[in-house]
């Protein structure tokens, strides 16, 4: 039976050791600091917007055929590297699995497979009048629900069918009966919205070097195959238009395919510079890192196609800034004039909001026309009947997952990722190596440091500083010294994903133990941690902080690089400091934080020693499992290329490190902490 006496003794313990929200998280409030959550966003707009001036300056000085033959050249090979490559070119075993009759066309229900297994399920449009080869139109679909049952990809596809075009619309994967995450029991995706599978997916292949696009790319290359072998087609006369996320293939398959001969995307093209400052990068196939740091903007897309036909249709009240659109229009329109071919380019604003809508469909009826058949067409939309999204099943389930099996995103990225594993080798420049992937850039010149007050408690007292990182990146940082014991003592850097504030229950026994503690909020982390609502909940509860990662990922760096950084000159401090012994500075890192400290130390020999907990387990434990959440922030790509979270902590020797728990691609403990580990590792 416990005693009253104890219990109250042990509360009294506790109390006299607790610290209030304002003395942990003391920036809150200071009008100097009113930005600081905004800090990691502004940095990496600024980064992003430097690199976008460095290409304005590389486009400005364009001034002949042989430039713009040379770009897109450029281009094509930045996007390619970009993906990964592409997949080998295997037969598409096309089917047609059913049909159905309208009075002047017939949709033919098809399955075909773009690599071996991987299938993809597609309705083809063709028309019952006129006089075949018929010109066609290669149609990749938006995020829209229904995918291609879609009321506005059925009008049209119904519409240009009527008007004498072949048009192909198929599932992209994670849409329609191609959901890479089918729960049978739910009926529906495990993740609902296809954006959220895209970038479950699109984070695993990231981690093999590869893009979710290398996919989508080249799902619909190969749907351009199927296209092109059918015999009531002209292959020289196709198009290619779609809106939203089809506008982004529209631009992506342009740009890479010397078979499409009009482009007309809609409902995407902007400019990157407007849309960083309005909503954010897009799910995972709408990025292409390192867009930015290669040079290249929505423009190149355009210049990629030019000369031929291209036609932006944009909406004024579109997510996607109209500004932008306006910019990367006036960008082209001067490479078109350089190539003496003005004519072949124009863009068309509706004063509506997202969406394939009857302005502009009746304005790519007209481009079309004019570029495919020699005559525009101002002819009123012709209506049409709609199927039911069950009607235009290629599937008897609604699902290739649960109709035909076979391969998906995930175990064909698997494949790679166990590919490399054969293919790698750490070697003696690993570090080196990983310091240039993750972007890491060694700190430059004494650290400035600000301090904010001090509170003392039984047994050490704490100063309340800031730290700058780097130029425009403030740490906030929290530093304890304990009393008494020798006059130079060591030091402990400690990072806990969970931000400084989370960290008292490790802090107060190393101080009491006699170590100094640097306690920081590395950029995004506690008091820097921006606000994530600009995705909207499922984004945020996912992937942490899509939009700061995505966006560094775009300019060449990365979070858990920018981080590692910030735990170095959380050293510079340590070191500058008369109470603390250089030659005995620790690290320490938790939960997130674990991995920049794991990567600080690796390039940063002046950590000695290293006590990691709830230490991801793996890089390779993203690709193996399904669903991960919250393991973005901590990407680098194509790092299985090099190695492992296992071979990173073994390259740390002969230094001590102590890996006290690992967790799984979810969260979940796959190995238990062992805290008194960490006092033996820093005695």
């Amino acid at each position: 039976m416990v005693r009253p006496a104890v219990v109250l003794a042990v509360l009294l313990a506790a109390g006299a050791g607790c610290q209030t929200a304002e003395q942990l998280n003391f920036l809150t409030g200071l009008t100097e600091f009113r930005d600081l959550r905004d800090m990691l966003p502004a940095y990496l707009r600024g980064k992003a917007a430097d690199l976008l001036a460095q290409r304005r300056q590389v486009v400005a000085r364009f001034s002949s055929a042989q430039d713009l033959a040379q770009r897109r050249q450029y281009v094509r090979a930045r996007m390619l590297a970009a993906l990964g490559g592409l997949p080998e070119r295997t037969p598409l075993n096309p089917r047609v699995v059913g049909v159905i009759e309208r009075e002047d066309y017939r949709i033919e229900k098809i399955v075909f497979e773009s690599q071996p297994r991987f299938y993809v399920t597609a309705n083809l449009y063709l028309p019952k009048k006129g006089q075949p080869p018929y010109p066609a139109i290669l149609y990749p679909l938006g995020h829209e629900a229904g995918a291609k049952a879609h009321t506005a990809w059925q009008q049209m596809l119904g519409a240009l069918a009527k008007k004498g075009f072949v048009g192909l619309a198929w599932d992209p994967a994670g849409q329609g009966e191609r959901s890479q995450f089918w729960d049978e029991d739910l009926n529906a995706s495990k993740l609902g919205a296809s954006t959220v599978e895209h970038t479950m997916v699109g984070i695993q292949c990231l981690l093999a070097g590869d893009n979710l696009a290398r996919y989508t790319i080249w799902d619909g290359m190969r749907a351009l195959d199927y296209l092109l072998s059918r015999r009531e087609v002209d292959a020289g006369r196709v198009g290619v238009t779609g809106n939203s996320g089809g506008g982004t293939h529209t631009a992506y398959l342009a740009a890479l395919e010397d078979r499409l001969h009009v482009a007309a995307p809609s409902c995407y093209l902007t400019s990157w510079g407007q849309l960083l400052r309005t909503i954010g990068p897009q799910d995972a196939e709408q990025c292409l890192p390192p867009w930015l740091a290669d040079g290249l903007d929505h423009a190149d897309f355009i210049h990629a196609f030019a000369p031929r036909p291209y036609l932006m249709l944009s909406a004024v009240r579109d997510f996607f800034s109209i500004t932008g659109a306006r910019d990367t229009f006036e960008e082209a329109r001067r490479i078109y004039a350089l190539l003496e071919a003005p004519e072949k380019l124009d863009k068309v604003e509706a004063d509506d909001g997202h969406g394939y809508t009857k302005p502009r469909r009746l304005a790519a009826y007209d481009w079309f026309s004019r570029w495919l058949k020699g005559a525009g067409d101002r002819a009123e939309e012709p209506e049409v009947q709609l199927a039911t999204e069950s009607e235009l099943w290629c599937t008897t389930t609604g699902q290739v997952a649960t109709s035909l099996g076979g391969e998906s995103v995930f175990t064909l990225n698997w494949k790679r990722v166990e590919a490399l594993k054969a293919q790698r080798a750490p070697g003696r420049d690993l570090a080196a190596r990983l310091g240039r992937l993750i972007g890491f850039e060694q700190p430059q010149g004494a650290v400035r440091v600000r301090p904010y007050g001090a509170f003392t408690r039984p047994g050490y007292r704490v100063e309340k500083l800031v730290y700058e990182s780097e130029p425009g990146i403030l740490i906030p940082a929290l530093l304890f010294l304990p009393e008494g014991g020798p006059a130079r003592k060591p030091a402990v850097v400690y990072v806990n994903g969970a931000g400084k504030a989370a960290g008292m229950e490790d802090l107060e026994p190393l101080a009491r133990a006699g170590l100094a503690v640097l306690a920081m909020d590395v950029r995004g982390w506690g008091e820097t941690q921006p606000v994530r609502d600009r995705k909207g909940g499922d984004f945020a509860r996912w992937f942490g902080d899509f939009d700061s990662g995505m966006t560094a990922l775009l300019t060449g760096q990365t979070l858990v690089g920018m981080r590692a950084l910030d735990v170095a000159r959380g050293v510079d401090v340590l070191a500058g400091r008369p109470e603390v012994d250089g030659q005995r500075i620790f690290g320490y890192g938790k939960g997130g934080g674990s991995l920049p400290v794991l990567f600080a130390a690796l390039l940063e020999p002046r950590l000695r020693r290293v006590a990691l907990e709830d230490l991801l387990a793996s890089y390779e434990s993203i690709t193996s499992q399904r669903i991960h959440r919250e393991v973005f922030e901590q990407v680098a790509p194509g790092i299985l290329k090099h190695g492992d979270i296992p071979e990173f902590v073994a390259a740390l020797a002969p230094r001590p490190v102590a890996v006290l728990s690992t967790v799984d691609p979810l969260g979940q403990p796959s190995r238990r902490a062992d805290r008194e580990a960490v006092a033996a590792l820093f005695r």
